[in-house]
């Protein structure tokens, strides 16, 4: 882990340059293997943060999009200042649904401006203690699905024609640069489809994508990013619950708020410091796997699969062969065995329409007649009233021979197989 120096600062000078600054130069050393992809966090303490609170039993967090100012065309001081609550806000993580009890609205001109929120976002703090992270709007949704994008490799980000950006950061302090004008209009939909090529392996082993319709309920879910985001976020708080506490004077314990009153389920102290999330194709894939174990806790993922599987139908394959498909092929054939259709010819006794028969009654008997035309209706109808031999029912409907008689239950043998498989 390496841990961030409390030396990083934040350049706000004119000599920003975004093209530098958002793009990655593939011939870099940062674009690596060993460096690249990378997510990192900011220690809550670089946002003059010298405590924080921790609650005993975090809520999970609620995204909230925000507008954020263009920077050449908002005021500067206006534009600094929302920027930076929302940075502070976001350093909170630790708190989360007390992080609102850390700041005041603009209107409170008691208040430091540091512990100031601008109207919009301080109306969503009195709503209340909630867990949101406020997340910068953009066109392209890049800060809702971050996360997940600094997750892919090199070689998935060229093969589905997207950029290589420098390192994300979570929570999100907003960036000074918009990343949309070096993104794909479609960057959503090109990151579900190199989200879901990344996952899948892990939901579906040993059977490709390309066996499966685009309409197959689990195909659906690896490209879904928003049922992922939540996972993701789960495995990063995890990881950095880990680290280690910022050695500061501030005193740990129970949480007295400025009436007087402790603050129940809570305790204060020191924020985390920050670190690498992951750095290099290595510790990405390591944490696609754990995001992959937190989905089952944010979503029930096994859950799903578990019943997905269960209950496939034709319609989820493409006429691609994989173990998967071979796996329902078996399953649906042995289940077919149990309600396969034969006529057969008995002396004295009833004829046996096939096993199912015994099982369902007479309804299901007489549900499948109403599919038959007349003829083939008079012929089950002669062989259920005890004609068991062919020649007879032949000789009773009128028939030459007994071949017209055979011909006629082959079809109804079909029918009725295809009337007992689906029901």
């Amino acid at each position: 882990m390496t841990t961030m120096s409390d030396d990083t600062t934040t350049d706000y000078s004119d000599s920003y340059e975004p093209h530098r600054d958002v793009l990655l130069d593939p011939d870099e050393e940062r674009a690596r293997p060993d460096s690249y992809p990378r997510m990192w966090n900011m220690s809550a303490g670089m946002a003059s943060f010298q405590a924080i609170i921790r609650p005993d039993a975090p809520d999970r967090p609620e995204y909230v999009g925000v507008p954020m100012p263009s920077r050449n065309s908002a005021d500067p001081d206006t534009y600094g200042a929302r920027i930076f609550a929302v940075a502070r806000w976001n350093a909170l993580w630790e708190a989360a649904q007390f992080r609102r009890r850390f700041f005041h609205d603009d209107t409170d001109t008691e208040a430091d401006d540091l512990e100031k929120l601008p109207p919009d976002l301080a109306r969503i703090a009195d709503l209340g203690d909630n867990n949101i992270v406020f997340i910068p709007r953009t066109q392209t949704r890049y800060y809702d699905y971050a996360p997940l994008f600094h997750l892919l490799p090199r070689a998935t980000l060229h093969r589905y024609g997207l950029p290589m950006l420098t390192g994300g950061q979570w929570p999100f302090w907003a960036e000074l640069a918009n990343p949309d004008p070096y993104l794909p209009a479609d960057f959503s939909r090109r990151l579900s489809r190199a989200w879901g090529a990344t996952i899948w392996r892990h939901l579906m082993p040993s059977s490709p994508q390309i066996a499966f319709t685009k309409d197959d309920p689990i195909r659906i879910l690896a490209h879904n990013l928003d049922f992922w985001i939540p996972a993701v976020t789960e495995a990063m708080e995890d990881e950095m619950r880990t680290w280690p506490i910022v050695d500061t004077d501030f005193p740990s314990g129970p949480v007295r708020l400025s009436n007087g009153e402790i603050l129940e389920g809570a305790a204060a102290g020191g924020p985390r410091v920050g670190s690498d999330l992951w750095a290099g194709e290595e510790q990405a894939a390591e944490f696609v796997e754990r995001t992959i174990e937190a989905a089952d806790k944010t979503g029930r993922l096994r859950d799903i699969l578990d019943t997905v599987r269960s209950h496939r139908v034709h319609d989820d394959f493409s006429d691609r062969w994989s173990h998967a498909k071979e796996d329902f092929e078996r399953t649906l054939n042995h289940k077919r065995s149990k309600v396969t259709v034969t006529f057969v010819e008995l002396d004295d006794t009833t004829p046996v329409h096939g096993p199912e028969t015994e099982v369902v009654g007479q309804l299901a008997c007489s549900d499948f007649l109403t599919l038959l035309n007349p003829r083939d209706r008079e012929v089950v109808v002669v062989l259920r009233s005890g004609v068991t031999s062919l020649t007879d029912v032949g000789k009773i409907l009128g028939y030459n021979s007994h071949s017209a008689v055979s011909k006629r239950l082959a079809r109804i043998r079909d029918q009725a197989a295809r009337f007992f498989d689906q029901n």
